[in-house]
C-alpha cells in the first residue's frame, strides 16, 4: 500500500514537471497531456521503438494487448501521472494571467 502511495505521488511529480518544463521551453500548454497517452504507450508494451517502422501491424497488435493487460494498480499510477500533466498545464494558465512573461 506504501508503494502504491510513493508511485502515485512519484509519477504525479514527475509528468507535473516534465509537462511544466515542457510548456516553459515551447510554450504550448496543452503539449505534455497530448502526448501522454504515447508515453504510457512506450512504458507498457514492452516493444522496442525501432519495431513500430520495422513490423507495424505485428508491433501495435502486440502493443495494444499488453495495454489491456495492465492491472489497477497501474492504471491508477499512470492515471495519476496524467493528472500531473494536467495540473501543470493549469498552473502555466493561472501563471501567464498573472503576468509571468517567461511562463
Amino acid at each position: 500500500m506504501i508503494q502504491l502511495i510513493v508511485s502515485i505521488l512519484l509519477f504525479l511529480v514527475i509528468f507535473f514537471g516534465l509537462a511544466f518544463i515542457l510548456n516553459m521551453l515551447l510554450r504550448r500548454t496543452w503539449l505534455m497531456t497530448l502526448i501522454y497517452p504515447i508515453i504510457v504507450l512506450m512504458i507498457v508494451d514492452n516493444i522496442s521503438t525501432i519495431e513500430y517502422f520495422k513490423n507495424p501491424a505485428a508491433s501495435f497488435s502486440t502493443a495494444f494487448s499488453n495495454l489491456m493487460n495492465v492491472t489497477l494498480v497501474d492504471i491508477i499510477i499512470l492515471i495519476s501521472g496524467f493528472v500531473g500533466t494536467i495540473i501543470s498545464g493549469i498552473v502555466i494558465k493561472i501563471l501567464r494571467k498573472s503576468g509571468y512573461q517567461m511562463f
